[in-house]
């Protein structure tokens, strides 16, 4: 049975990574997608193209999410295409590693702009634009929950996304709109791994109660579960995907 037969997802940031395994899975699933990317258009047109080679139906469009103009357009060729977004997945977002002291003002602003900006534009749009009885799935992070240093200004971006989603959860929640959030851990992904030694892999990885770092089905199954009607009643909620790192 496809749960999400359709419903129509929106998903940014979603050419590659996690993004582009939730996508997939989302369609999987039975969802029309929309493939938001901000620069990488032959990954997301990849992404799209996999999704249409399996039966199903996707788009990808063009948008930075941290410009509000962009976004209420991305909202509006989605719905001049689909005629609705029913859930929108908010994955988009950059991390920079640096201690706070080394930190530049450009880092601050560059992270805020996408992860918390970001997230504010397209729930913006998402209060008059997202269909009744809708989803939204927000993208927090588990180091949040853990002390890690070099990640102080990426994770004050994640615990505001956590804050928007818990009150913005009672803004929509008259419209029947279920507003949560997720948390990954450390996951297999060529932007997670890439200048990694593996030392510190199986370090993270060891923090596991399975000895492993997630891998990006491990995220989307949990994505495809919250946007459907079976998590409705799931709402405000931080959920971590950490195979209890923490």
């Amino acid at each position: 049975m496809k749960t999400l037969s359709e419903k129509v997802i929106l998903v940014t940031g979603a050419s590659r990574g996690i993004g582009a395994v939730v996508a997939q899975k989302l369609a999987e699933a039975g969802a029309k997608v929309i493939v938001n990317y901000a620069g990488g258009r032959e990954a997301a047109e990849q992404t799209v193209n996999s999704i249409i080679a399996k039966g199903g139906e996707a788009i990808a469009l063009q948008a930075d999410v941290s410009k509000a103009n962009e976004v209420a357009a991305l909202f509006d060729a989605a719905i001049t295409h689909f005629g609705k977004i029913d859930v929108l997945v908010n994955n988009a977002g950059i991390m920079i590693t640096k201690l706070l002291k080394d930190t530049t003002d450009e880092d601050f602003t560059s992270q805020f702009d996408i992860n918390v900006r970001g997230t504010f534009n397209t729930l913006r749009e998402a209060a008059t634009k997202l269909a009744d009885n809708g989803s939204i799935i927000n993208f927090s992070s588990t180091t949040t929950r853990v002390m890690m240093p070099t990640y102080s200004t990426y994770v004050a971006t994640k615990a505001a996304v956590e804050q928007l989603t818990r009150v913005f959860a009672k803004e929509v929640g008259a419209r029947g709109i279920n507003v949560n959030s997720v948390s990954p851990g450390p996951t297999n992904t060529e932007l997670f791994t890439k200048g990694k030694p593996q030392e510190l892999i199986d370090r993270l990885a060891s923090q596991s109660a399975f000895n492993r770092i997630g891998e990006p089905e491990d995220i989307a199954k949990t994505v495809v579960f919250l946007a459907s009607d079976d998590a409705k009643w799931i709402s405000a909620q931080n959920i971590g995907l950490n195979g209890a790192m923490a």
